[in-house]
């Protein structure tokens, strides 16, 4: 007999050699029909694998997320048994389990198009319900070498010799499908359903370096119930539509070009949004206490050596020589805002000390990772770093939280939830530096209410972080805050306060943003809201459209007094009809359009449309300005 420990901490006393998925039935029969996969001593194993010592043990199901992965690297391999068996020329390479489903790259003549997923998934269908079991085998390095080389998978053999001497080598074995794989796998095909699509088809060098051979890579989906992949294909159409860059360039806020790769035009439209973000965000931090800052944008490299970001982050800076010098332009403030803070003396009473910077900054991203105004070389941070003493630090953490929960709900996210990225393996600073800010982080965000999920070794490599991340409209995730503790950097950069004992100390940082970057918010924002901003956020609040030219005096009028009070307005005197021109201002997202004509000029009155209905309201002058001035206020959460 051996003893298992369940995740409750319950220990259960079974019969050496049972599987994983008797166990499991021992449990529950429901609890097996879910199950995937188990977990022995924290490592992922099939559900076939006997039980052979005292361990503890976690059934993974098809809702939990490793239980999903384990379903999508089935996927990978039941795709791979398709292109074998209906073209058995292609040479299959890696397919892993990804973000939302699986890709496979794979090497031949062929030259797949998405026309030919129809045949692909009808093999994929059909192999699933041959229901083939998956077994796994451990072979000889020799072995393996020669039973791919046999058969023409030289990518395979490749993969094999990288593997390391005295690692064992798992090959998994589907009908007459063999695959090198280390596992975990469901007990057969069957057991995968039907619930996967392929999605795309692109280019992908081996092993990801441009001196190899080019392979194609497919992409594939699959989910634990189809209701699950209708979801997620409605997410992408919804995504399409929304694209922050289609919607950009349609609505005249920005555009992108090869001249400034990684840099963005903005136009007077997405200039005002900007604009009135920025406002937004820097009311919030005078009401809270910061004082903002600006520091320069090229700094020499010595900084950037005693800060300890030439060694980490060499790579993403962007550098000058100037005669013997060498300068970076700025990739982050941090080290900027510790000059400041060490001018002059500091007191234990100067403390905390909310320095902020609507800070502008430049990355070396490369070139294939850039993604419209979201992943970008030249960007400006909603940055800010708090000096504090060890005891302040929960509670400016708390106020920070504050904050944050503000900013997001007033721009409309309400749902977020929260990482806690601990020390990185390359790091500066001592373990017991990283225990202490380790420590901190998790008691502010106890002591908030917050919870977290672990995110292992993601840690800046100064400090712990905690990461805020939005869910949109769509159900999409996007990581946009943080708050990160640093005892590394004062000490690096010789930043000091003289304590209540005379005496001096280091002040800890907290490096915290809410926004992360404008340039990534703003394309966030225009995808949560697929173009159609709140009033108080759009760049254009109010269009005049008159119906004849007996309007036009009074849409002057009109245009000046809105103006007078703050309110951002566009005219439409054209001679066009009046639908025509409402059309036309509805797809450029203007919230409000006020309609004039004769009748309305007359009696000084507005005929008022809202962007997406049909209905429409008449109001005076008079009622029309207190109303939409009140409306055009920020929102108070």
């Amino acid at each position: 007999m051996i003893q298992l420990t369940l995740p409750d901490g319950k220990v259960r006393e079974v019969a050496l050699g049972l599987s994983g998925l008797d166990f499991a039935k021992s449990i529950s029969p429901s609890l097996a029909k879910k199950a995937v996969a188990i977990k022995l001593d924290g490592v992922t194993r099939d559900l076939t694998t006997p039980l052979r010592y005292n361990a503890s043990i976690q059934i993974l199901t098809r809702e939990d997320h490793e239980g999903l992965e384990v379903i999508r690297h089935d996927a990978a391999h039941v795709f791979a048994q398709a292109i074998k068996e209906l073209y058995p020329q292609m040479q299959i390479t890696i397919g892993p389990a990804i973000e939302d489903g699986f890709y496979y790259d794979l090497a031949g003549d062929k030259i797949l198009t998405p026309e030919d997923f129809v045949a692909i998934e009808k093999c994929m269908h059909e192999i699933v319900d041959r229901g083939d079991l998956f077994t796994r085998m451990e072979w000889s390095r020799a072995q393996a070498i020669e039973y791919f080389s046999s058969i023409g998978e030289h990518y395979k053999v490749e993969i094999i010799e990288a593997i390391p001497e005295g690692d064992i080598i798992s090959v998994y074995q589907q009908g007459d499908f063999i695959d090198v794989c280390r596992g975990p796998h469901l007990p057969s095909t069957k057991e995968l359903g039907h619930v996967f699509k392929l999605m795309r088809v692109a280019g992908a060098y081996w092993r990801g370096d441009s001196r190899n051979a080019m392979l194609q890579r497919v992409y594939g989906t699959a989910w634990n119930t189809q209701a699950e992949l209708d979801a997620y294909l409605f997410r992408l159409e919804e995504a399409e539509k929304r694209d922050h860059r289609k919607l950009g360039k349609e609505l005249e806020l920005f555009h992108l070009q090869e001249e400034a790769v990684g840099s963005v035009f903005w136009h007077p439209k997405g200039w005002t949004l900007y604009r009135t973000l920025e406002n937004f965000v820097r009311g919030l931090l005078q009401e809270d206490g910061y004082v903002e800052v600006r520091t320069p944008q090229l700094v020499d490299r010595t900084l950037w050596e005693a800060s300890g970001h030439w060694e980490k982050f060499r790579e993403g800076m962007f550098t000058i020589q100037d005669d013997e010098k060498i300068y970076a332009l700025k990739p982050m403030n941090c080290p900027c805002h510790v000059q400041i803070f060490r001018q002059g003396i500091k007191s234990y009473r100067d403390l905390p000390l909310r320095m902020a910077e609507f800070g502008s900054c430049l990355r070396n991203e490369p070139s294939g990772a850039l993604h419209g105004i979201m992943r970008v070389r030249a960007f400006t941070q909603d940055d800010a770093h708090i000096f504090c003493t060890p005891e302040q630090i929960n509670s400016e953490s708390q106020k920070f939280f504050v904050l944050l929960e503000r900013i997001y709900k007033t721009l409309g996210f309400s749902d977020f939830f929260v990482k806690l990225s601990d020390r990185p393996p390359v790091r500066a600073g001592s373990d017991a530096v990283w225990d202490q800010a380790e420590s901190a982080l998790r008691e502010a965000a106890r002591s908030a209410g917050l919870t977290w999920s672990d995110n292992p070794g993601e840690g800046a490599f100064y400090g712990p972080k905690l990461e805020f991340v939005l869910r949109d409209a769509i159900g999409r995730d996007w990581q946009c805050g943080t708050l990160q503790v640093d005892f590394c950097l004062p000490e690096r950069l010789d930043a000091s306060y003289i304590g209540e004992d005379g005496k001096k100390h280091r002040p800890v940082m907290l490096h915290r943003a809410v926004l992360g970057s404008f340039e990534r918010f703003i394309g966030i924002l225009i995808e949560h809201y697929a173009g159609k901003l709140p009033f108080w956020l759009a760049p254009t609040q109010i269009a005049i459209a008159t119906i004849t030219d007996q309007g036009n005096s009074f849409a002057e009028e009109v245009r000046a007094l809105f103006e007078k009070s703050g309110l951002r307005v566009q005219m439409d005197l054209r001679n066009e009809k009046i639908n025509y021109k409402i059309r036309e201002l509805s797809l450029a997202k203007i919230p409000v359009i006020a309609v004039i004509g004769a009748k309305e000029a007359e009696a000084k009155t507005l005929a008022i449309r809202r962007l997406g209905s049909q209905d429409q309201e008449v109001l005076t002058l008079v009622e029309a300005l207190e109303f939409f001035t009140q409306e055009a206020q920020t929102p108070s959460v």
